[in-house]
């Protein structure tokens, strides 16, 4: 039996139990009963994670409560793991991970009237404040305010229970499985990038790096038009598996003892450079790079395979400081160095994309875990000798709210 009837206190906004933020600042919230218990995975932080129930409360206006059926685990749930931030975003106390979600709507706040109990979902996780100059832009994803699930002090979607703002739930259509819906979150992430990067129909790509979010990216610049797509990593059977992911993407596996403009010399090759033999062929070299490591090196041999007046884009992250890039390189030849920061208004055109079948986002799911496994899932997922792409936690119970 889950969560009884009561009333908690918090401080500062949080739950009054676990001391974990709902989006809202709510200082009392109602406590609902529920079918099921609501285990949630945790990372403290002392860097330790674990399994423990979190409270389930009832939505506010203009919230829903969902049932998470899919979450997928990032790898800012690990960075949260194992050193406790990414930049200034610092795990200060317990933490339920996970923002990649999707799930059934349960109960409806007052307020909310686009959705209602037993619609599918996907979680758009970045609650922006919606007042200040950049939300007031159309930038909302610049937010200097925004709550961010998963990210502290707000409460992650590694749980069975959610409370979320509507308006940042999009409903799916029958056609998109909740894993498929989970996956909107990165595919997000790369159609903000590849907007950024203004690819182009017949022209050739770089995409740096074969993890989710570079496998989504080649995916995305072949849906596009790009050719040839080119993808690099240090791993081979991710380097393997883009080839059978991406119809005719080119492989090239990074050799860390290179030097940057060695190792773009190589990469160069693919797309038909050498101008040694003879210069024209800078011509088909890359003018859009999608650079989605965020690892200074990458992001260096990226700046030697850009064709002059190219752009690298990136959309990994990376260190907060980067010393070593090659400044004179990229002034001479007018390389644009563009970064993103997230994404906006992309939901609904990463629907249309599954919907449509333009971008298959099912074979990237390796492994798949129930939820009461979530630990056991997230260490998997931290340790790149198992071979995994994307791992998720489902919740396939029949979850409710008893009245």
């Amino acid at each position: 039996m889950g969560s009884v009837l009561d009333n908690v206190s918090g401080q500062n906004g949080h739950d009054g139990v676990n001391g974990l933020a709902s989006h809202n600042g709510n200082t009392k919230q109602r406590l609902l009963k529920t079918s099921h218990p609501n285990p949630s995975l945790q990372v403290t932080a002392d860097h330790r994670i674990k399994m423990q129930d979190a409270p389930v409360r009832e939505p506010g206006p203009g919230e829903a409560l969902i049932h998470i059926k899919t979450t997928g685990i990032c790898g800012s749930d690990i960075h949260f793991w194992k050193t406790g931030r990414i930049g200034s975003l610092v795990v200060e106390g317990d933490l339920i991970l996970g923002h990649e979600a999707a799930g059934i709507v349960l109960r409806c706040g007052p307020g909310v009237t686009h959705l209602a109990p037993g619609d599918r979902v996907a979680v758009e996780p970045g609650v922006p404040c919606g007042s200040c100059f950049v939300c007031t832009e159309g930038r909302y994803n610049l937010c200097a305010d925004v709550h961010f699930t998963g990210v502290y002090p707000y409460a992650g979607t590694l749980q069975r229970y959610t409370v979320h703002p509507a308006r940042w739930l999009h409903r799916i259509p029958d056609t998109v499985s909740f894993a498929e819906a989970a996956l909107l979150e990165p595919l997000s992430v790369v159609l903000h990038g590849v907007e950024t990067a203004r690819l182009a129909l017949g022209r050739p790509v770089l995409v740096c790096g074969a993890g989710p979010i570079g496998l989504i990216a080649a995916a995305a610049a072949r849906a596009s038009g790009a050719h040839p797509v080119v993808i690099t990593d240090i791993e081979p059977r991710r380097l393997a598996f883009a080839e059978n992911y991406v119809p005719h993407c080119r492989t090239y596996r990074v050799n860390p003892a290179l030097k940057h403009e060695e190792q773009a010399r190589n990469i160069l090759a693919l797309f038909g450079v050498n101008t040694q033999d003879d210069p024209r062929s800078e011509a088909n070299a890359p003018r859009s790079i999608l650079e989605c490591t965020g690892i200074e090196s990458s992001v260096i041999t990226a700046c030697f395979v850009a064709r002059r007046g190219g752009a690298v884009t990136v959309i990994g992250v990376g260190k907060p400081t980067m010393n070593n890039l090659p400044f004179m390189h990229i002034s001479l030849a007018e390389i644009d160095l563009r970064f993103i920061n997230r994404y906006r208004g992309t939901w609904p055109a990463g629907i249309a994309c599954l919907d449509g079948g333009i971008i298959n986002l099912k074979e990237l799911v390796s492994h798949t875990y129930p939820l009461e496994q979530a630990a056991e899932a997230l260490g998997v997922c931290s340790d790149t000798r198992n071979g995994s792409i994307k791992v998720q936690i489902v919740d396939d119970v029949e979850a409710t709210v008893i009245e």
